[in-house]
């Protein structure tokens, strides 16, 4: 039987790279799946489409974490495709390197208002409709361990993701909802080619510092994310997931 069948799941940013990855596999399994996107329509509807040409069920929907009515609507558009909620997938996010000195209010703000607010607005939307048995995953960093040069906004805002994840947790155990953090290391995704990590010095690095000696693949998340979102993982919560080939 499959792992997640009968369960519905909203991946937020799913219209390309980590999330797109999660998103088909969850539809893989057996999963109703809400595609978010922010701007990328047509990313979203691509992966929509490949869901329901392998047979899955998926819908495209709309909106921007950041904004209270966005992400409520997100959440409304789920429960009015499919009727519930199971699992949400909090993948939202950018990232920025940028030395001390180059900080900016704007740069800040940007950063931590998609990956801290966003995941704060989405999920306070979700819990309204999620029952007993619930599975609320927040895609983190392995770098907020390991502490990499130029990113002290970016990886400042996954380590708030972490600490976020272990109060939720708390939280929300009475009601049986678990919250967990799953973290990969560097992944060659559309966002990480565009920002030119691919192909250099930066990548270098991680691979170097990786002991499975390779970037991650979307592919490589996937299975974790769908491990935690299935009945398999019901005694785990507060937890910190690593998919790092290693990387610490």
């Amino acid at each position: 039987m499959s792992k997640l069948a009968g369960k519905v799941a909203v991946i937020t940013g799913a219209s390309k790279g980590i999330g797109a990855g999660i998103a088909k596999a969850f539809a893989a399994e057996g999963a109703s799946v809400v595609v978010n996107y922010a701007s990328s329509r047509e990313g979203a509807e691509k992966v929509v489409a490949e869901i329901e040409a392998a047979g899955g069920k998926a819908v495209a929907v709309k909106g921007d974490v950041t904004k209270k009515a966005e992400a409520e609507g997100i959440i409304q558009a789920t429960i009015d495709n499919y009727g519930k909620l199971d699992v949400l997938v909090n993948n939202s996010g950018v990232y920025g390197f940028q030395a001390l000195d180059e900080i900016t209010e704007e740069s800040f703000h940007w950063i931590f208002n998609v990956n801290v607010l966003g995941l704060l607005l989405t999920t306070q939307a979700a819990v309204k409709h999620m029952n007993e048995g619930a599975s609320i995953i927040n895609i983190g960093s392995a770098g907020s361990d390991t502490h990499p040069p130029t990113t002290a906004v970016y990886m400042g805002s996954k380590g708030a993701v972490d600490t976020i994840t272990g109060v939720l947790a708390k939280e929300l155990g009475p009601r049986n909802i678990r919250v967990n953090s799953l973290n990969p290391g560097m992944v060659e995704t559309e966002g990480s080619r565009e920002l030119g990590i691919i192909g250099s010095e930066f990548e270098d690095w991680a691979v170097s510092t990786t002991p499975l000696g390779r970037l991650g693949q979307p592919g490589d998340i996937a299975p974790v994310a769908i491990f935690l979102a299935s009945d398999d993982s019901a005694w785990v919560t507060g937890e910190k997931i690593l998919a790092s080939g290693g990387a610490r």
